[in-house]
């Protein structure tokens, strides 16, 4: 559509205004929340450094690992899903998903963390009571429960939406293109605010948008399954409930080990990354493989279910085979963190994830400076310079002492070490002069 066609100027930005006096902080907290939550991994490991596993010798078998689980958790009896470790230093996380503690939550399940060399569980922790997974409840759904993972699904089309008017509403025209890039820092505090907003929204309009979008398929993951005409396709969702024929072959059940190895028939050169045991009697074990081709890498769809009495495959489901529409529903959550992009682009989701705040303080801001409740004012750039060079010298003298203290430590070190061998040289010829004649 031309834009001469669209409502008019004052209209867009009536409805961009709205929804950021409306909704913007809560944009801006979700934004900030998901940018931490994109390096949860690293945080878990700064906050738990003894979840970090040092490797030696071969990894014991997955039999080995569950049975420690269940030692240490006798009363949960139900199934467990075991996340296998992504490098040599991460350990296997078993989850169980609705422990006692939890009951009655939507999602908190049990998190045991299990050294996979030496089958020791090294801790037993709730989904909640973490700083990863705090900040992943607080962005999926502000800490409100069921209602607030629908609501922070309708925040992403809010989010897109105010996207999309700000590149509008930033639009010059051909003429005027020039002046649109312009960023002034000596013409008050208003304009600052005004350019920093334009330059913040449209270096991340594309990013915000995708957010808001994705954000939103993630949360009501059945507006994308009826367009597609597919089920089971959701964030999370466990695929088709297979169940066993409950007919036994060979006179003794399947091991996890052995329906590890059975499943990898149709996916010899996959990855396992989840293994589930069976829900009672009539279970299956579910096996969840990453191909190199998969979109998701975070969450694959993969999956073989296993027989546990027979050993026979009772269900293969290929994420290769999925038709276009299945496959963009897969590619949902590797967008929305940006691991479908790379490194790179993670990192880029993570910038866009911080400028939600600025965006929010420096449009709130120039609309109270309309308002005459904020003051115009011209930007102190010589104090923020004098602000900076403080700080820099501050900086320098902080590394200097911490440097001078590490050397004074290192000589102290050297000092009492050489002090040490001192001891034990007089301490060997004492032992030497009072020995027996013929020791050696």
């Amino acid at each position: 559509m031309p834009l001469s066609r669209l409502p008019p100027r004052r209209l867009w930005l009536r409805a961009h205004l709205a929804v950021a006096l409306g909704f913007g902080l809560f944009l801006a907290l979700i934004g900030l929340s998901g940018s931490l939550c994109l390096y949860g991994d690293e945080l878990d490991r700064l906050f738990n450094p003894g979840l970090t596993v040092e490797p030696h010798g071969d990894p014991r078998s997955l039999d080995e690992l569950m049975s420690a689980v269940r030692r240490a958790h006798p009363d949960y009896a139900g199934p467990w899903t075991l996340e296998l470790p992504r490098s040599p230093t991460d350990p296997l996380t078993a989850w169980y998903e609705k422990p006692l503690e939890t009951l009655g939550q939507p999602y908190a399940p049990l998190m045991v963390a299990v050294n996979p060399y030496t089958a020791e569980v090294l801790a037993s922790r709730l989904w909640g009571q973490t700083a990863r997974s705090w900040l992943l409840q607080l962005h999926s759904q502000l800490h409100l429960g069921r209602r607030g993972w629908r609501l922070v699904g309708s925040l992403g089309l809010l989010l897109a939406f105010s996207a999309a008017s700000g590149l509008y509403l930033w639009w010059p025209g051909f003429r005027r293109l020039p002046q649109a890039f312009r960023f002034r820092t000596a013409a008050g505090l208003a304009c600052l605010s005004v350019d920093v907003h334009r330059w913040l929204g449209l270096l991340g309009s594309t990013a915000l948008l995708m957010l808001g979008l994705t954000g939103f398929g993630l949360a009501y993951p059945g507006v994308g399954e009826t367009l597609v005409g597919t089920s089971g396709m959701g964030h999370g969702d466990d695929g088709p409930s297979v169940r066993s024929t409950g007919q036994a072959m060979g006179g003794r059940p399947v091991g996890l080990a052995e329906a590890v190895l059975l499943a990898r028939g149709p996916f010899p050169r996959s990855d396992v990354r989840l293994v589930t045991t069976p829900d009672g009697p009539e279970g299956t074990y579910r096996i969840t493989f990453r191909q190199p081709a998969e979109l998701n890498d975070r969450h694959p769809m993969t999956a073989v279910w296993i027989d546990p009495h027979s050993g026979q495959i009772r269900e293969v489901r290929n994420a290769l085979r999925f038709g276009p529409g299945e496959t963009a529903l897969t590619a949902i959550w590797p967008l929305h963190t940006g691991e479908l992009l790379g490194g790179w682009g993670r990192f880029a989701w993570f910038l866009a994830g911080l400028a939600l705040p600025i965006l929010y303080v420096t449009g709130l801001l120039r609309w109270l400076i309309a308002r005459g409740s904020v003051p115009d004012r011209p930007v102190a750039w010589v104090r923020g310079r004098r602000l900076a060079a403080r700080a820099r010298l501050a900086l320098r003298h902080l590394i200097a002492g911490l440097g001078n203290g590490l050397m004074a430590g290192v000589a102290a070190s050297r000092r009492e070490g050489a002090a040490r061998l001192r001891r034990w040289q007089a301490a060997r010829r004492s032992s030497a002069n009072r020995a027996p004649k013929g020791w050696d």
